[in-house]
């Protein structure tokens, strides 16, 4: 089932009517350039379940919208064209301005071993495993779980930043600071970044 922005100001209105033509099924849900928070995706569940719906995936092109959906625990993926880097307007959760023309963009998950490092910024669709290590002279943008080792501002940039849809890594790093992640489960529907504040790393939902 497809929707995108051109629903936007009607969209709960038009799925309420498309799901009846659906029933007792498992269904991938396309949600396009739809803007969508965790009450939102939580509408959308309590529609499929009256028709004994099954929600196998809710893929976006906007990043919002796969957080709130995965940190509801559904199966969730960024929408992107094949070969295309995603651009700053895909990825406004994570990125408010330009970036440099150096930076990195990886696809895939890292495992045990494995390492990148870019020295402008550093934006990973996938997660970071235990054991893998990332570093950027910039920032760096985890469009997914950070588990791992990563260093921003490598060159001793103090307003680098690292954000991921979940900051839980074996060690971060900021220019010189060194710090370890959080035990706490993050807040739901909300991205984190960890930024430098007062001389040490803090780690906050992120601001973007």
């Amino acid at each position: 089932m497809y929707l995108s922005s051109e629903n936007n100001n009607n969209w709960k209105n038009y799925i309420a009517s498309k799901i009846q033509e659906f029933s007792k099924c498992y269904l991938e849900i396309k949600l396009n350039d739809l803007a969508l928070k965790c009450n939102d995706i939580v509408y959308i569940n309590s529609l499929c379940e009256r028709y004994s719906i099954t929600i196998l995936s809710i893929d976006a092109s906007f990043p919002e919208t796969v957080v709130s959906a995965k940190s509801l625990g559904f199966k969730s993926s960024l929408m992107l064209e094949r070969d295309q880097v995603p651009s700053n307007r895909q990825f406004n959760a994570f990125i408010a301005d330009e970036k440099e023309p150096n930076t990195v963009f990886h696809e895939g998950t890292l495992r045990s071993g494995e390492n990148i490092d870019s020295d402008g910024d550093l934006l990973i669709l996938g997660d970071i495993n235990p054991g893998a290590v990332i570093s950027a002279g910039g920032d760096v943008m985890v469009w997914g779980r950070l588990l791992g080792i990563a260093h921003a501002g490598k060159y001793g940039n103090d307003r680098a930043k690292i954000t991921a849809l979940q900051l839980r890594p074996v060690q971060l790093r900021i220019s010189n600071k060194i710090a370890r992640g959080p035990k706490e489960k993050p807040e739901q529907g909300l991205a984190e970044e960890a930024i430098i504040e007062d001389g040490v790393i803090v780690i906050k939902p992120s601001r973007t």
